[in-house]
This record gives structure tokens, sequence and C-alpha cells, in this order.
């Protein structure tokens, strides 16, 4: 059985940084995961996506060069730099099933996994 579990999440200034960490347990898939995040009122958007065999990385445009998306084994990993407060939102780490390499889909409903969300809460 596949357990997505973030951790990470917490209260910063803007120009802060914070690391979310998301524990896969039971999953073995090459394939496509990532972070996505949801802002009161607003729709879930994709933040950083990667497929865990290699290839391109994709970024939201509001946050290249300010985040960072790792893997290390079973751990996915949100490098946050230069936060600002419109980055503040619930994060969801997300995985997919099987999936060979290629382009990973950047809605949310293309994916299984899901973790149960980290608050990330930014200040001017």
């Amino acid at each position: 059985q596949v357990q997505l579990v973030e951790s990470g999440g917490g209260s910063v200034q803007a120009g802060g940084s914070l690391r979310l960490s998301c524990g896969a347990s039971g999953y073995t898939y090459s394939s496509c995961m990532g972070w996505f995040r949801q802002a009161p009122g607003k729709e879930r958007e994709a933040v950083a996506l990667m497929h865990t065999g290699g290839g391109t990385i994709y970024y939201h445009e509001s946050v290249q060069g300010r985040f960072t998306i790792s893997q290390d084994m079973l751990t996915l990993y949100l490098q946050l730099n230069s936060l600002k407060p419109e980055d503040t939102a619930m994060y969801y780490c997300a995985a997919q099933g099987p999936r060979s390499r290629g382009t990973c889909p950047l809605s949310g409903y293309e994916y299984k996994y899901w973790g149960q969300g980290t608050q990330v809460t930014v200040s001017s």
C-alpha cells in the first residue's frame, strides 16, 4: 500500500526558506511525482514535477529559480527559497501509478496517490 507523508511546512517571513519532505512508503514505481499547492479560494496548481526515472523537470513559472525539486531513494523534497507571501498555501505531495518517461501531467486528476498536505505560510 502506497503512503505519502509530507513534513517541513511552517511559517516564515518573506525572503525565508523552507524544505518540504515527502516520504513515499510502498511506492516502487518509476513514474511522475511532484508537489501541488492550493491557496484558499484558488484552484490547485502544480508547483514542481519530475519523473523518478529522470527527464525534464517542470516548475510553475512563479517559482522558477526559487524552488527546487529533488528525490533521494523514497523521499521527495521541495526546497523553497526566497519565499513570497503569494507562496502561502497548503502543499501536497502527489504521485502517479506506473508511467513511462515523458512529460509529467500538470493536472492533479492524473495523480493517484496524495499526501495529507503541509501548510506553508509566508508573512510580509
